[in-house]
Order: C-alpha cells, then structure tokens, then sequence
C-alpha cells in the first residue's frame, strides 16, 4: 500500500494554557517516534504538532499501512539443554519450539554460535512487518501516558482518564478511518471547530485536509507557533497605529496563544485617573487577571489604553472592547484602593506585624528575621565603606511591605511597592531603591541591584535564607529546592563577581551565622558544606559562560573565598596555558604535589647551607629572584602577569628533577629538598592548583 498522510486528534475541553505547547510537542513527537519504532515511516517525514485550546493532535507524512518483513534472530537455549547426545531436540526445545509456533524441520537450520560462557542455539525467521490498524491505538495510548500531566479526572460513566474531558477521536490513513479505540471513543473522522463562528462538527476528508478544514470552515489556527505569531503581529501592528509599544509580552503571549483558537486583536481604554496608581499596580492587574496587554509611551510609561486579544472577529466590535473596558474597571479600582489605604500607614508602623508572620517554623517569624537582617546589612555596608545605618534601614523596611494590602492582593508585587510606600514615608531614596532592589535578582540574567546600599541588603536577604536553611539541614537535594537555595547562591555569587564586591565569602557565612540565636543553628559542620554548595554553583555558572573545564577546576581547588577575583584568576590561568612553558610547569606542579603528598611532616624554609647539587642551587636562586616580583604582581590584582613571571622557572625546574634525587637515604638533605619544593609548590599555586592543568 502507498504511503499516505496520518492523522490523530483528541478533541477535548479547554486544555491547561500554560502547559499546552508542552502538550502538543509531547504528544505528536511520541505518536512519530512509535511509527518510526514499527518501520511504519522514515525519520525524515515530515510531522507537524497541533496544540489549540480544545484540541491535540499531529500529522505524519509517508506512514505506510504495513511494515516491510524483516528477519528476526532469537535465542533459544544452550545447546547443552536443548540438544541430546545424538543431537536430536530434547524435550525441553521441543516445548519450546512449539510454543514460539516453530517448525520440527527448522531444527536443521538452528544457528550455533558462543553467548557469554556456553554455546547456544539460535533461531532466525522471517516475520510480517507491523500493520498500522493493530498498532496505532496503542501508539496514541503511550503518546497520552506520556505527556507531562500532574493530575487526571474521570467524566462520565466511563473508566478513561485524562487532563480535560475528551469528546472525539480521530484517527485518518489519508481518507480511510483506522478502526481503533482510546480513552473510551472509537475512532471516526468527525471534529469540531470554533465554539461560535464554526457551523458545528466537520467531517474531515483527509488527513491532508486537516489544517485546510480548520482554517476554512472551523474558524480554527490549529498550529500552536503559528498562532501564536500571527497573534504578534496583530499586536505589534495595533501598537504600532498607536504609536505604543508592548513592553515585556512574551510571557503573556505565549499564555494567550494557548486561550484563544482565532486570534483577533482590539483596542480598549480605561480613566486617566488611574494612572495615579503606581504603573506596576496596573500592568499587573490587567495582564495577569485580564490577559491584557498594556501599552506604553516612548519614556516607558503606561498609557490608558491596552490590547485585547478575542477568540471572535467580528464586524463591529465595540460590545466586545466596551464589556472588556466594563471588566478591567473594577480591578483597576480595586488596586486604586488597596494603594490608597496602604499609604495611611508607615512601612515602619507596620513592623509589628510581621511577628505574626511565620518565616519557618525552625527559624522563626519574618520579625526575628527582619532583625537578622538589619544586623547583617548594615555589617556588609560598612565592610565596603559604605553608609551601615541607611543599610540597616534598607534592611529593617525591607519586609514591611509583606503585610499591606496591596502586597497580599499581588504578591509579584513585594519590594516594589515598598519602595513606594517608603518614599511616601519620605525615606531617603537610596533606602526606597534598596526596599526594592534587595530582592534582585530574581532570575537568571535579571538585573543585579546598584550601590553599596542596595547590594548589603540584597547579600543580606539571600546569605540568611542560605545560611538559616542550611544550619537547619533542609538542603537542596536532586531537582528539589523548595526554599529556592541555588537561586539564593547564584544572586550572592554575581552579586560579587558581577558588581564586583571585595568580600570574602566564607567571612560572610560565618558573619551570618553569627546573627542566628544560639542553638537555632542545629547543623554543626553546614558552613563547610555552604560554601561547597556555592562553590559547586560557581563552578556551573563559570561553565555554562564558556570557560574551559580544566582552568575552572584549577581556580576552584584553592576553595577561594574572594569569589570577585575569580574571573580574573580564570583570564589568568587561561592565559597561561597558551604560554610553552605552561604544559611542563603543570606536570612538574602534578609531580611535586605527589611527592609532598606522601610527606606528611611540617616543612621549614629550606636552608641554603644544605643545598648540595647545582641545580638545587639553580633553583634556589631563581626562586628568591622571582618570589618578591610574583608577589608583587598578586598584591596588585595582575594574576596574568604574576603566571608569566613564573613561567620563567620552567628550565630551573627541568634542571632540578633531572638532575636531583629528592628522596635520598640522608635525612636533612631530603628534609631540605623537600621543603625547596614546598615553597616552589607555594609560589605556583596562588593564582591556582596548576597540577590540575596537566
């Protein structure tokens, strides 16, 4: 039979928007993979996944409605069990034979080849390849079990279960239905298109025909990706005769590409009178309950108009823009009124009342913590010379916010409108920036916060949760991290590098711990194991910026805690390794740090009266040459330099494993070479373990 075009599609309710694209891409690419697992079609036809609000479903290209035959080797037993003495079929082979439905005269034909220890038989046939119609409803079974769905219900009086109900099944070899049943439906080649502007259930002719059907006479986009483009550029082109822009809109595009089956974008507006509201109260609003998009004037501030995307196109569209102008109202008022109410009261008087707020119930409330922080800011500003009491204050209003009225409506909202409220309070600005800005970042490549200020608080946040929650042994383990821990070390650690930040990390834990009450802390050995974690944290985020694996484990085995000299390092000892000497240096460092391995006693400065051969004596020599330069350019930051200047050793090092006997019977003179390659070990390891580049 030729090869034809394959269709399934479950018609069901109003599908999870935010895990739909998910769905669609699982669902199709599982259907393919298992037809390509049955030789029903090449890897290379094509497949396209569709994914709309009531539906599932993909079409595969070239699917053929038989597979070819194919040869089929099997093992059947040792021959040991299966042959008697004569070599004649035991009674065992026999059975066996007769049960996989195998011919006496095949016996003649049995293969005889070693598998692991003993020599066994095997039987090789000839087979009927698989047949589309026996096999595809348990293909789509596996596409359903396998698709990223929390939880399942039950409807009707049925036993099948799924994420919504499902009403239809349609599964199409070109223009015949393959006979099948799943989630309780026999297959046919009905479906159904828009709720309003399709005339009803459509039969669809062909699988090719699918798309074309929907688009014509359902009033569907069934194309997840095309949808959601054809979604933007109606945007785009609506702000554009509006001369706006959109802002951020991603997020919510992809969220409205899954509510919608016909796109359609118009223009609503609301009072200006609300624009009085802080323009984060309002974006919110209107893009996380309405599905609006905001727009915005060149300067980046909020207009009074905003785009709606319906699932109707319509001629005249204003009852459509006027009930949606009607709904947005109320919310924008709502928020007007939470802001008013808010400001009646100081951030300050609010405090108390975070003592009613549990943090966790191992560390106590938000108030106690709010307490820690205070302490802990305004610690880190001073190590940076900065202002520690507008630090502490930063710190002590921080949380404030968690109990005003707007906060509780819009949680996304804490920090931003503590800035508000504060500078309502007439806190300096720079305390009113950190309020805000000690929760950044909040994500991968979000903005870090600028000034001393803002930084001591946000290091502040971030170092209690890691500290608190490490000191209590609830770590993260595996893909669990409930308290966020890794988002916690990785804003400390571009904090300081990104900034950069001269503080000493290991310092900083300790320093917060140290505001702990006595005996909260229950973890005796978790500072060890903090900074471990965050150095695992360092290590991955160097990697995934590109930065070779061996340079990174070189810097990262001195365990460094001033984290902000680690990019420098880094560029350091990359730099190093394209110099000649850089290669024999490493396996020179490798091989003296095995020797002084086995060594465990404590070395003195070598002593130059003891120094018996030239190249001892060579190398002694170089070494109190290059040592005040090598420290010199450290103190200074140049670890590129201070590489270069040691790859100057190289020949003195050579020199002396070639013609020095460090293991002698004498045991002063072995004690003194020792101790020589324990102060070179020193002087080549500041920058990083160079061992590790060999």
């Amino acid at each position: 039979m030729s090869q034809k075009t394959l269709l399934v599609e479950l018609l069901t309710e109003e599908l999870p928007p935010k895990a739909l694209p998910r769905l669609g891409e699982t669902f199709g690419s599982v259907i393919a993979k298992g037809l390509a697992g049955a030789g029903l079609r090449d890897d290379a036809s094509a497949v396209r996944c569709f994914a709309s609000p009531r539906r599932l479903a993909v079409t595969v290209a070239d699917v053929n409605a038989e597979g070819a035959p194919k040869t089929v080797t099997e093992k059947l037993m040792p021959v040991s069990v299966g042959l008697d003495a004569e070599g004649q079929p035991t009674a065992a082979l026999q059975k066996k034979m007769a049960a996989k439905g195998i011919p006496p005269e095949a016996v003649a034909g049995f293969e005889r080849r070693v598998d692991g220890k003993a020599e066994s038989l095997f039987y090789t046939s000839t087979v009927d390849g698989a047949r589309l119609d026996d096999i595809l409803s348990d293909i789509v079974r596996d596409a359903i079990k396998a698709l990223p769905i929390p939880k399942v219900m039950r409807w009707g009086d049925g036993d099948a279960t799924f994420v919504r109900p499902v009403h239809l099944l349609t599964l199409l070899h070109g223009d015949r239905v393959v006979p099948g049943r799943v989630l309780d439906l026999d297959a046919g080649r009905l479906t159904r298109g828009h709720r309003f502007m399709s005339r009803g259930e459509m039969e669809i002719a062909t699988a090719d025909a699918y798309e074309p059907t929907l688009l014509a006479e359902g009033k569907v986009m069934p194309h997840f990706d095309e949808r959601r483009a054809e979604i933007e550029r109606q945007l785009l082109s609506a702000a554009e005769r509006e001369k706006a822009s959109l802002g951020d809109y991603a997020d919510l595009l992809d969220e409205v590409a899954a509510l919608v089956e016909h796109p359609t974008v118009y223009v609503g507006q609301f009072e200006d009178e609300f624009l009085r509201v802080p323009q984060e109260c309002l974006i919110l609003t209107m893009r996380a309950n309405q599905k609006y998009f905001p727009l915005f004037d060149a300067d980046g501030r909020l207009r009074n108009r905003f785009l709606i995307v319906s699932n109707m196109q319509v001629s005249d569209p204003s009852n459509i823009v006027q009930g949606n102008q009607r709904v947005v109202r109320p919310r924008l008022a709502d928020a007007r009124f939470f802001y008013e109410q808010d400001r009646k009261q100081s951030l300050e008087s609010r405090l108390e009342r975070l003592a009613k707020v549990v943090y966790h119930n191992k560390l106590g409330s938000q108030l106690e913590r709010v307490g820690r922080l205070e302490r802990l800011s305004g610690r880190i500003a001073a190590a940076l010379g900065s202002d520690a009491a507008l630090a502490a204050r930063a710190a002590r209003l921080a949380k404030a916010d968690l109990v005003t009225e707007m906060v509780g409506e819009f949680p996304e909202l804490q920090g931003i409108m503590g800035r508000y409220y504060a500078r309502h309070d007439g806190e300096p600005e720079v305390v009113a920036e950190a309020v805000s800005a000690h929760y950044l970042p909040r994500f991968a490549g979000d903005a870090l916060p600028e000034g001393n200020v803002a930084c001591a608080a946000a290091l502040a946040d971030k170092l209690d949760a890691l500290v608190g929650f490490f000191g209590i042994g609830l770590v993260p383990t595996g893909d669990k991290d409930p308290f966020g821990l890794r988002r916690a070390a990785l804003g400390v650690l571009r904090i300081l590098t990104e900034t950069p930040l001269p503080l000493d990390l290991e310092h900083l834990v300790a320093e917060t711990a140290g505001g702990f009450d006595a005996g909260l802390l229950t973890e005796a050995d978790f500072a060890p194991r903090l900074f471990d974690f965050m150095l695992e944290r360092l290590r991955n985020q160097l990697r995934d910026g590109g930065a070779p694996v061996a340079a990174i484990d070189a810097v990262l085995a001195l365990r460094p805690g001033r984290v902000d000299r680690v990019p420098a390092r880094l560029k350091a000892v990359v730099s190093f390794q394209q110099l000649p000497e850089a290669e024999a240096l490493a396996a020179a460092n490798k091989r003296i740090v095995n020797i002084l391995k086995k060594n465990d006693e404590h070395l003195p400065e070598p002593d130059v009266a003891l120094l018996q051969e030239a190249a001892e004596k060579a190398l002694f020599g170089r070494i109190g040459e290059v040592e005040p330069l090598v420290r010199s350019h450290l103190a200074a930051g140049d670890y590129t330099e201070s590489l270069r200047v040691l790859a100057g050793l190289r020949d003195s090092v050579d020199a002396f494993f070639a013609d020095v006997m460090v293991n002698v019977e004498e045991p002063l003179t072995r004690r003194n070479r020792l101790a020589l390659l324990a102060r070179l070990a020193d002087l080549m390891n500041q920058v990083a373990d160079l061992s590790r580049l060999s």
